[in-house]
């Protein structure tokens, strides 16, 4: 029985609007959720929001009401992207709640206790915005170093908790846990502050009220990062120990936005270290989106809008893009013509083709029931593989290597089908078996890539499974296991999972008229003309970026009884090279062989130039490799 699983989203700030970071965050979250709880495990998923601090107060006042009425107010907007993201939490947890004081306050006092809280007082800087306590030389020309605004001079009474006292047994723990903070380039960083040398926090505030107060003096309010970490472990019923409490702390791992590290890289396991408890497994630091290359800005009129993405392209094509198109860990540009291009080409192209592709010629070639056969093979092995390599990746939350094996997958259906050629066994009764064998096989497949898609789109997996009459309990472990599980139900034609999206009628853009025509006419050639040029069918096999080029793409292209040409394209912007493999594609053999960054190119693939970028020219239907286009 695998292990319980436990997995956190910061809680998020009410005083924020809801934009493209915290679904990334919660949407990275889930999908990890999702994932292990189709592997077996007992899963609790936490998200919720943190309501208390001088920001809100302040917001508050400006508003005319109290602090908690906005808060009660505000928290819908998360609760309600979460619905429409068909995000999976167990609990959403608000610092307001009464659950959630006791376990802060029982806190304080479990740390105050040992002597690692003390009454002192603070003379320093303070970023609002960021809620950051600052010294002198952590400003740059008298800004914060993160939000880049200016800090407040504060001096009060304030409680201190020693957290210099566990320097070295925090450094210590991190250089015995590399795991402990990723990716690598967030640990060193981490490693880096603490070596510098830890000082003791300020931990209580007297210039506003808006907070928990401290356990025996209510002059004092907990500063919201103590109050806010805690959160962790309040879900789970802390300080009671409960069997929830029991089953998943420590947590598996804190997902998080590279700006909040220090706070869950330092301050937070020196506070469990203070309270003898276990710390937490992992803390993953992903990177900030920027939107068509610039930072995101309320100023600017860029913030993306997570529920207006959704409202144009689908919570599924939305939560894929942003899982695919960034390695987690890095920072990332969100653009919608990249967001159109990877609909297009990754959902509707493959995924959405390919389930249309089989069970089109299973319903004309076995009446819509699939074969009993024998479905060992190359694609059982190809099968069998690719759920082994995005179970190595969801354990490092590489999501985006995840789904290149899935669609390494969906390609290398599409490959078998051009290979078995079902078409032309069926005009065979003698290869009857080979046929049944293909199509039982392909089908298998598909429920394969059903259950590997769900934990990222799973409206999208629900509709799949529809489609191939899988039955309650289908998103198991179990179903990962190849074997001839479908053999004999009867299955309708699938409807486009992802109708193509028309780019002329993407947002922004005025929308074609029909049957425009050309502003210029191309000068007109004559049959004879024409007939000169060699235009074939071509099958990608390899791809591979070329160094030093943001736009070509080295490809090794079969052609049948011709060979396989080399041929280098200008699609790298649109096309990554696993996006390729296995597309079919009509090739201008007998163009003059040319050099494109030192690398010979002995043909051209031909494109369609769109206002969303380049699209291949493909097929209406399977051809095998080498056929002349007339």
């Amino acid at each position: 029985m695998p292990e319980p699983f436990y997995i956190t989203t910061p809680i998020y700030y009410v005083n924020d609007v809801p934009h493209i970071g915290h679904a990334y965050t919660t949407v990275a979250a889930d999908a990890a959720a999702r994932y292990r709880r189709m592997m077996g495990s007992e899963v609790f998923f936490l998200t919720g929001t943190d309501e208390h601090g001088q920001k809100v107060e302040t917001s508050a006042a400006e508003q005319g009401v109290s602090p908690k009425a906005l808060a009660d107010r505000v928290v819908t907007r998360f609760q309600k992207l979460w619905e429409v993201l068909n995000i999976s939490h167990d609990d959403f947890i608000r610092t307001t709640d009464a659950r959630h004081q006791e376990a802060v306050q029982t806190l304080w006092r479990t740390v105050a206790e040992k002597g690692d809280i003390y009454l002192g007082e603070y003379e320093d800087w303070y970023c609002t915005p960021c809620e950051t306590f600052l010294t002198a030389l952590q400003l740059q020309e008298g800004t914060c170093p993160d939000c880049g605004r200016e800090p407040e001079q504060l001096k009060e009474e304030s409680y201190f908790f020693r957290m210099s006292r566990y320097e070295q047994r925090l450094l210590a723990h991190l250089e015995a846990h590399p795991e402990f903070i990723q990716p690598e380039s967030r640990r060193n960083e981490i490693l880096q502050f603490v070596r510098g040398g830890l000082k003791d926090l300020s931990i209580s505030r007297t210039t506003f009220s808006w907070g928990i107060p401290v356990p025996g003096n209510d002059r004092h309010v907990i500063y919201v990062w103590f109050d806010a970490l805690t959160n962790y472990l309040s879900a789970l019923g802390y300080p009671s120990r409960t069997e929830r409490f029991g089953a998943f702390w420590p947590a598996d791992v804190h997902v998080i936005g590279k700006d909040i590290l220090r706070f869950h890289a330092v301050y937070w396991p020196t506070f469990l270290m203070a309270a003898e408890l276990p710390l937490p497994r992992q803390v993953f630091s992903h990177g900030w989106w920027t939107v068509d290359g610039e930072k995101m800005s309320k100023s600017k009129g860029n913030v993306v809008d997570p529920v207006e993405m959704v409202r144009r392209y689908g919570a599924d094509p939305f939560r894929y893009f942003l899982l695919r198109e960034v390695p987690f860990g890095l920072d990332g540009d969100f653009s919608e013509k990249a967001m159109v291009g990877r609909f297009n080409a990754d959902l509707a192209n493959d995924l959405g083709n390919v389930f249309s592709r089989v069970t089109a010629m299973l319903d004309k070639y076995c009446e819509g029931i699939v074969p009993r056969a024998d479905t060992s093979g190359d694609l059982a092995v190809q099968a069998e593989r690719a759920v082994q390599r995005v179970d190595e990746e969801m354990e490092r939350l590489a999501f985006h290597k995840a789904l290149q094996e899935i669609w390494g997958l969906i390609n290398g259906i599409n490959r078998y089908v051009d290979q078995k050629a079902p078409w032309a066994l069926a005009r065979e009764t003698s290869r009857r078996a080979e046929l049944d064998g293909a199509m039982a096989s392909l089908m298998e497949a598909l429920r394969v890539v059903t259950l590997l898609v769900s934990p990222f789109m799973p409206v999208t997996a629900e509709q799949a499974a529809a489609v191939l009459g899988l039955q309650e309990g289908w998103c198991s472990r179990e179903g990962l296991r190849w074997g001839a599980s479908l053999t004999g139900a009867e299955i309708a034609k699938a409807k486009p999972l992802f109708p193509r999206i028309d780019t002329a009628e993407t947002p922004g853009r005025e929308p074609k008229q029909p049957g425009a025509a050309a502003a210029k006419q191309t000068e007109q050639i004559t049959l004879q003309e024409f007939n000169r040029l060699d235009l074939r069918t071509g099958v990608i096999r390899e791809a591979e970026a070329v160094a030093k080029s943001e736009r070509l793409l080295k490809l090794l292209v079969d052609l049948g009884e011709a060979g396989s040409r080399q041929v280098v394209a200008g699609i790298a912007e649109v096309y990554a090279p696993d996006d390729v493999i296995g597309k079919t594609v009509v090739v201008l053999c007998n163009l003059k062989p040319a050099k494109l960054m030192g690398i010979e190119s002995q043909g051209m693939i031909l494109a369609v130039e769109g206002e969303n970028g380049l699209s291949l020219v493909g097929l209406d239907r399977p051809v095998l490799p080498g056929g002349k286009i007339h």
